[in-house]
């Protein structure tokens, strides 16, 4: 009996269980890090970079991939608060709940933020235009309470303030 060729990706049955843009993605990320030693956060963040988040059923090729149990990599994208199993809103707000913001309203800030867009942290509005997030420092102590629009940081946000940043990022949209 002539032993069995490995399978390629390209043949894997797991590959079908997501899509093309997906896939690609995944494949993506595991040609890139699947070597190196201790691969799966690069390999995660790099699938998140590209997508937006890592989806569920990404879960098992990555862990036939790197020969990990998908037990291990369903903790670790469970574990670490960045990753994200669906796709955020079209802006992420993330929001800073370290000490120093804290000292400086933080906490009435983060009460009004989920009031006001209706969502807990991780979660996403009903609308999809916003992801709301928790951050432990953004490096901006000095000037707290602070958050990130995207890319874009803003300090000394008061809940007036976070009411005109949404309707700006909101501005423009259905």
């Amino acid at each position: 009996m002539e032993p069995s060729l490995p399978e390629t990706r390209e043949h894997d049955p797991l590959t079908s269980i997501l899509p093309p843009e997906q896939m690609a993605a995944v494949a993506a990320a595991l040609d890139a890090f699947a070597a190196e030693p201790g691969a799966l956060l690069e390999v995660l963040h790099a699938v998140q970079q590209r997508l937006g988040h890592v989806p569920p059923a990404a879960v098992a090729v990555v862990a036939r991939a790197l020969n990990l149990s998908r037990a291990e990599v369903h903790g670790v994208l469970t574990f670490y608060p960045d990753f994200r199993q669906t796709p955020p809103g079209r802006h992420v707000v993330r929001l800073c709940r370290a000490e120093a913001c804290q000292a400086v309203g933080a906490r009435a800030l983060e009460a009004h933020a989920r009031r006001a867009l209706g969502v807990d942290f991780h979660g996403t509005t009903t609308d999809g235009s916003v992801t709301l997030e928790a951050a432990y420092c953004l490096g901006n102590c000095a000037c707290g309470p602070s958050l990130l629009i995207d890319e874009t940081l803003h300090a000394r946000v008061s809940p007036s303030r976070f009411d005109a940043l949404m309707r700006q990022a909101r501005g423009g949209e259905a």
